[in-house]
C-alpha cells in the first residue's frame, strides 16, 4: 500500500473529498487511491469486503428485505496542472472535485455511517468504488464486477454519484459512433477532371446532418433530446491529389426507448441516399441506454427522499450496465457535469453535505 493515503471516513465531506483528489489517480493508475479505500472500508468491521482489481467492493448483510448499490469511479482524467486542490470562495478545485471524488467522498461518510457495527440502515448497502470509467468501455472495472462477480451488483435500486449538480438524473441516452467512407479517385490535382474528389462527395452526408431534426421523447416525465453530429473528417492525400477517399465519423445520442439495433437502423436510414451513391457505414461502437425506472417503487422512494424531480441525463452512464442486469439506477452526486474534465474543474462545497444528507435520509428510511 505504498503511497495510499489514509482515509479518516469520521472526517466531513469536504475533508474526504480534498483527500481523495489530492491522491491522483488517472485512469489506469488507481492502485494507491484502491488500497486506501479498501483498508479505510476492511477497517470498519461491518462490511464484507472484497477486491476485484483496482476496484474495491463493500457491502452489508443484514438480511435487509431491500438492498441499494451505490457506485463511483475511482479514476480520473489526465491531471491539467490542477493537482493538489485548492479551496477558494466556495470552492473547492482540482482534478476529479465534481467528475467524481466528491460522489465518492459522499459514498465513503456514508459507508462509515453505515458500515460499522450496530448500524440500522432500512435497506442493506453495496459500495462499488470502480477503476477505468474514463476510458474505453474495454477497460471498465465496472464491467469487470459484472463479468466475474456480478452477484455483487444486484439490488432493489442502483445510485451513481456521478455529478449532476444535486439533481436526480434518471435513466442515460445510448451513444452509438460510425465512420461512413466516401469513395473518391485519386488524380493530380492540376487534372482535377480526371478524378473523383471524396472530399466533395461528403457534401451530401454534411448537409445531411445540418438538416437533421433531433427527436424528443419524454418518459416517465425526463425528457430526452437526441442527436447526431459528425465528430471528425479525415481525407487529403497531399497538397497536389484529388482525394480518393474521405471518412466521416458520427455520432448519435439517442433517447433511451431505442435499443442499439434500432439506433443503428436510424442511422441507416438516414445516411441510405449516401450509401446509394456508393458510401458506406461501418458502426465502431454502440452501447444502449438505460429507461428512467421511475416508476419502480425504490426510485419512486428515492426521488421522495429527495424532495425534488428527476430529469433526463444527457450522456451515456453506467446506469446502463445496472438497467442491463435490470436494475432500476439513478444518477446522483454533488459535482457540476458541465465542469468535469476542464482545466477549471470545481464543486461547490454548499452541494457536498445535501447530498450526503439526502442519502442518509433515503438509507435510513426518511426523507430530505
Amino acid at each position: 500500500m505504498t503511497g495510499a493515503p489514509d482515509l479518516d471516513l469520521s472526517a466531513d465531506v469536504l475533508t474526504l473529498t480534498r483527500v481523495l483528489v489530492d491522491t491522483p489517480s488517472v485512469s489506469g493508475d488507481e492502485r494507491a487511491l484502491a488500497d486506501a479505500v479498501e483498508a479505510a472500508l476492511r477497517a470498519l468491521g461491518g462490511l464484507e469486503v472484497e477486491r476485484v482489481g483496482d476496484t474495491v467492493l463493500a457491502r452489508t448483510n443484514l438480511g435487509r428485505d431491500t438492498r441499494v448499490v451505490l457506485a463511483g469511479h475511482l479514476d480520473t482524467v489526465p491531471i491539467a496542472d490542477n493537482v493538489p486542490s485548492r479551496l477558494e470562495d466556495g470552492r473547492l478545485s482540482g482534478c476529479g472535485t465534481s467528475d467524481m471524488k466528491s460522489g465518492d467522498a459522499v459514498m465513503l461518510r456514508l459507508a462509515g455511517r453505515f458500515g460499522v457495527p450496530g448500524a440500522e440502515p432500512a435497506h442493506d448497502l453495496t459500495l462499488v468504488f470502480y477503476d477505468n470509467e474514463e476510458v474505453e468501455s474495454a477497460k471498465s472495472g465496472l464491467g469487470r464486477v459484472v463479468r466475474e462477480r456480478r452477484g455483487w451488483l444486484y439490488g432493489d435500486l442502483a445510485v451513481l454519484l456521478e455529478p449532476t449538480d444535486g439533481e436526480i438524473e434518471a435513466g442515460c441516452q445510448g451513444t452509438l459512433r460510425a465512420v461512413l467512407e466516401v469513395p473518391g479517385h485519386r488524380a493530380h490535382s492540376a487534372r482535377s477532371w480526371l478524378g473523383v474528389n471524396a472530399i466533395h462527395g461528403a457534401a451530401g452526408i454534411l448537409a445531411t446532418l445540418a438538416g437533421y431534426l433531433a427527436r424528443e421523447v419524454e418518459i416517465d416525465g425526463c425528457t430526452y433530446r437526441e442527436g447526431l453530429n459528425a465528430v471528425g473528417i479525415e481525407g487529403g492525400v497531399a497538397g497536389n491529389v484529388v482525394p480518393d477517399l474521405c471518412r466521416v465519423t458520427v455520432n448519435f445520442r439517442y433517447a433511451p426507448d431505442r435499443d442499439e439495433d434500432a439506433a443503428e437502423a436510424h442511422v441507416r436510414e438516414v445516411f441510405a441516399g449516401a450509401m446509394d451513391a456508393g458510401a458506406t457505414l461501418t458502426v465502431v461502437d454502440n452501447a444502449g441506454g438505460a429507461l428512467p425506472g421511475l416508476r419502480e417503487p425504490a426510485a419512486a422512494a428515492f426521488v421522495a427522499a429527495v424532495g425534488r424531480p428527476a430529469r433526463a441525463k444527457l450522456g451515456w452512464t453506467d446506469v446502463a450496465r445496472f438497467a442491463a442486469l435490470g436494475i432500476p439506477a439513478v444518477n446522483y452526486g454533488p459535482g457540476d457535469p458541465t465542469l468535469a474534465h476542464t482545466r477549471e474543474e470545481h464543486v461547490l462545497v454548499e452541494r457536498l453535505q445535501p447530498a450526503e444528507d439526502a442519502l442518509t435520509a433515503y438509507l435510513t428510511g426518511g426523507s430530505a
